[in-house]
């Protein structure tokens, strides 16, 4: 039987989905509410992802209950909408996901050198 530790942090270092990824991106550089997060995250996929509401607000949901983000009080409350930061933790996390990406691309163009040579 495995230790619990262990499962989590397995759990931990899982590869994020792409709706994950790019939620984390986007507010990596300022808060944002739901309709501007989806507008970001279709302009830094290049109109390849359109994420839905439901898909947003689930991923937004676990992402509060992970505590990688939280609200974020903002001045202009007049139209009610919710905001979100990214917490320490999340930009852990995010990093930690590129650092993997980088690794991942650089061993793939390593062996895609070796077959061409």
């Amino acid at each position: 039987m495995r230790p619990v530790a262990q499962r989590h942090d397995a759990e931990e270092n899982k590869p994020l989905t792409e709706p994950v990824l790019l939620i984390l991106m986007s507010l990596s550089d300022q808060p944002r509410h739901g309709y501007a997060l989806i507008q970001d995250i279709e302009a830094l996929s290049h109109g390849r992802v359109r994420i839905s509401t439901g898909t947003l607000y689930g991923a937004l949901r676990r992402l509060l209950e992970d505590r990688w983000i939280e609200r974020f009080e903002q001045e202009d409350t007049a139209r009610e909408k919710q905001a979100y930061k990214l917490t320490p933790a999340g930009r852990k996390r995010l990093h930690l996901e590129l650092d993997r990406m980088k690794q991942l691309t650089r061993a793939a163009a390593a062996r895609q050198r070796t077959r061409e040579a």
